[in-house]
């Protein structure tokens, strides 16, 4: 038996849940919410901060959503009502469901899933997203004065810029590297303390080594190897699931991919809609993955697959490139430009 994990914005949906709630809810929301996801990359990538992340956003935006008036039934409404499917996606998932095992395994707050789920009559039981309770914090006032001094100072800062060749804090400029002190200092010393800071402290976003460690739970529940899994992602959340599937020898499809996930994945794929899964499924299923590595699919117009070429080539530059650029296209550029 193999099974099959997705990510779920990205090669599912066309949505950044997170994003886009900020942005519809906190005012310049969408320069905040990109000023948190770099220093997001620049934490888990850069710096690696013991004990942080990728997708730890999610938590650090919670106090914020709060202090402009974010509540569970107002991101309940939000995710129902700007669900956004990839093209095909509707008609494709249930089919793949009831063709094999089929798991969810997504950074994105539950209230997203959920309004998933329901709308393709799929079981959130297979789902692995993030747990958050917003009510379970009432701001005081002088919690909520802090937290809109922060604000203002995190939205006043220069835009972050993080070179792709960027290794260590040291290959960043001056004014970069005292700007994401700052930020360390914020939210880890001054937010953390903070009745608010509990979001910090207690919740846990499905992302990086949690989302390597839900493909081994999964494996495990099903009694199988994950040499017998399929990974699809897309973003800085997937590097950790994608290098294990691929370190053991499942397939692990980087979708539209930006350079994090490129650089983890074995394979890649270009599409503007869904139903490639059908055919890339069907091959894994009744083919294994040995049998998904000989086959060749012919490249058309609506899709691009291959092997990633070795990083550092100038092949696997290239790749880069165009992943990154036609990612923009599907999803635009605003949601695609995040890591």
């Amino acid at each position: 038996m193999c099974f099959i994990a997705f990510d779920c914005e990205g090669p599912l949906t066309l949505n950044d849940n997170a994003f886009e709630f900020t942005s519809y809810l906190i005012p310049k929301g969408e320069y905040f919410f990109t000023q948190i996801s770099r220093f997001d990359d620049y934490l888990a990538y850069i710096k690696a901060k013991p004990g942080y992340k990728a997708g730890d956003t999610l938590k650090l935006l919670l106090p914020f959503l709060r202090l402009f008036g974010a509540t569970n039934k107002l991101l309940e409404e939000f995710s129902e009502r700007t669900l956004s499917f990839l093209k095909g996606i509707p008609e494709v998932l249930p089919k793949l469901y009831k063709s094999l095992p089929l798991f969810i395994i997504s950074t994105s707050y539950k209230p997203y899933l959920v309004a998933l789920c329901k709308r393709l009559s799929l079981p959130y039981s297979q789902v692995f997203c993030t747990e958050v309770d917003l009510d379970r914090v009432i701001l005081s006032n002088e919690e909520k004065r802090i937290l809109r001094r922060f604000y203002e100072e995190i939205i006043n800062y220069p835009l972050i810029e993080l070179p792709r060749e960027a290794k260590s804090p040291q290959d960043l400029s001056q004014q970069q590297r005292n700007i994401l002190d700052r930020l360390e200092e914020i939210f880890f010393e001054e937010i953390w303390n903070l009745e608010c800071g509990v979001f910090l402290r207690e919740v846990n976003p499905i992302g990086g080594e949690e989302k390597a460690r839900a493909c081994a739970l999964i494996a495990d529940n099903l009694s199988v190897s994950l040499s017998e899994g399929f990974y699809c992602g897309d973003s800085i959340t997937d590097v950790q699931a994608l290098e294990l599937i691929k370190k053991q020898g499942g397939i692990s499809l980087s979708f539209n991919g930006n350079r994090y996930a490129l650089k983890s994945a074995e394979f890649y794929a270009l599409a503007d809609h869904g139903y490639i899964f059908e055919d890339l499924v069907k091959i894994f299923r009744d083919k294994g993955p040995e049998g998904f590595r000989t086959t060749r699919l012919e490249v058309s117009p609506t899709f691009e697959f291959g092997c990633i070429p070795p990083e550092g080539t100038c092949e696997f530059l290239e790749l880069v490139e165009k992943s990154e650029t036609f990612r923009k296209k599907v999803r635009g550029e605003a949601i695609g430009s995040l890591g």
